[in-house]
């Protein structure tokens, strides 16, 4: 068997053409889409970067690997402990690759992954690691000929899994200028009115309207494709454009990659993979250019997966965690799933033998903001414990069919959807806690510590800049809510 698994950085489905977006972003992976099945309801169990591949990898939710955040305790894998054996569970059995490894494959990783964020457990399974170097700041055109060159030496070989990452997604966007705007002339989303923008630039927290930059408005030369302000249209059209000709740029790579596959004469055999360890919200919550909270722009991410003898131009409307994936090629490869894993097998989608989707979903946030949410029939709630300064209400409630964008809050409306919501919550966490052998929920570690990484230490020079901006009125209500950050 081959498999080739491509893994794109910040990765929204809302802006691919085979999910139905409107512009050309994707045509290559359109094609793949075609061929294979589309997942259109897919999500990250925990976001963003380190806690969403670390769910993957290990196939365990992050309240039960540990991983939940970029920094503290949170950023560190949990240890076996004391029955640790010579050799740690996750490489030789319970990893993504350790289960080809099984196999007899041989397993090869292109990323900088893991020295991005010293996630070093990331290489877990493989024989073969290749650091593009960077640490996600790579452009496409660093990461292919070291594709190429692979696809060249080995792709004729049986029994190889390839793991590959792109970041082009992901901010800053940094597409080569001579590659020029292919979305000139195309309109912005039509949901993206003055009214929209004029409301957004309102709002306050890291990656709103009027802090692009996270913090702050300020830009870079070095980065011409990404604004630092949304002030008016033309700006929020930079910033679509901007981030849609990422997603260009990957697709064109990835179509030199699939051609090189046709050229070794293996294209159709290989299973082919493609998703993201996140979306990026591009205004949802009036937030753009993130992958800050746990919510539909943040955590519901692209699955393609092209099985060689399963009927291509499916689409899958269930429920799904990414770390799905895991006990799914399992049972496909016929490998004894490990009791340590948290997914559900959906082998049956691949082997067209009907339905294997989840009742609902609890995705989790704890970098920026510290959030969990229920994902469940047309509705997501969204529960805030530590707002990261967006001045979030602890309730949320969004009608998906109706405000896919998460415009409206209707928790208010609908009380009865929400005491819903906290049950299924409730449930899922008492399940959660007594499968932990002791060990604390990590959420509230993160807590502890002062809060998400990418919010601490940031609120006194932060409410500077909104009382210079015309929005010091927020400023009590953050003071009130978070007296730490004051001190």
């Amino acid at each position: 068997m081959r498999f080739l698994f491509i893994d794109i950085d910040s990765t929204s489905p809302d802006h691919l053409g085979c999910y139905g977006y409107p512009r050309n972003t994707s045509p290559n992976i359109d094609r793949v889409a075609q061929e294979g099945i589309r997942f259109d309801n897919y999500y990250t169990s925990d976001a963003p970067c380190f806690p969403s591949r670390t769910a993957l990898m290990t196939g365990r939710l992050g309240i039960h690997n540990g991983v939940v955040g970029h920094g503290g305790t949170a950023g560190d894998l949990r240890h076996e402990g004391p029955e640790r054996q010579f050799r740690d569970r996750l490489g030789r059995q319970e990893s993504l690759p350790g289960v080809f490894r099984q196999k007899g494959m041989h397993c090869a990783l292109i990323s900088p992954f893991a020295e991005r964020h010293s996630s070093w457990t990331f290489y877990a399974g493989f024989n073969e690691m290749y650091n593009t170097g960077k640490g996600g700041m790579e452009s496409a055109e660093e990461v292919t000929p070291t594709v190429l060159r692979w696809v060249e030496q080995n792709a004729k070989r049986d029994d190889w899994f390839l793991y590959v990452n792109y970041w082009d997604p992901h901010t800053p966007y940094r597409t080569p200028e001579q590659v020029g705007n292919p979305f000139a002339d195309d309109p912005l989303p039509s949901w993206m009115t003055p009214e929209v923008l004029e409301r957004h630039r309102q709002k306050v927290g890291p990656h709103s309207a009027q802090e692009i930059n996270m913090f702050d408005n300020l830009t870079s030369d070095q980065y011409p494709r990404y604004p630092g302000e949304l002030t008016d249209m033309d700006s929020l059209k930079k910033m679509v454009d901007g981030y849609d000709g990422g997603i260009r740029y990957v697709d064109a790579h990835i179509g030199q990659v699939l051609q090189a596959l046709k050229e070794q004469g293996v294209y159709d055999d290989v299973v082919i993979v493609i998703t993201a360890d996140h979306g990026e919200n591009m205004g949802q919550l009036g937030i753009y250019g993130e992958h800050g909270t746990a919510d539909q722009g943040t955590c519901r991410i692209p699955m393609i997966i092209r099985w060689p003898g399963a009927m291509g131009g499916q689409v899958d409307h269930d429920l799904h965690y990414h770390l799905d994936l895991v006990p799914t090629l399992a049972q496909l490869l016929d490998v004894t799933p490990s009791a340590a894993w948290d997914g559900q097998s959906f082998a049956t989608v691949l082997q067209n033998r009907g339905p294997a989707g989840r009742p609902y979903l609890v995705i989790s946030q704890c970098a920026h903001v510290c959030q969990r949410s229920v994902r469940f029939g047309e509705w997501l709630y969204m529960r805030t414990y530590h707002d990261g300064f967006h001045l979030f209400d602890k309730e949320m409630l969004y009608h998906l069919t109706e405000d896919p964008y998460e415009q409206t809050n209707v928790a208010a409306l609908h009380p009865e959807v929400c005491r819903e919501a906290v049950y299924l919550l409730s449930e899922w966490h008492d399940e959660a806690m007594m499968s932990m052998n002791g060990d604390v929920d990590p959420l509230w570690t993160v807590i502890q510590e002062g809060g998400p990484y990418h919010a601490k230490g940031q609120l006194k020079a932060y409410a500077e800049r909104l009382q210079k901006t015309g929005r010091g009125d927020a400023v009590e209500e953050l003071r009130r809510r978070h007296p730490r950050e004051f001190e």
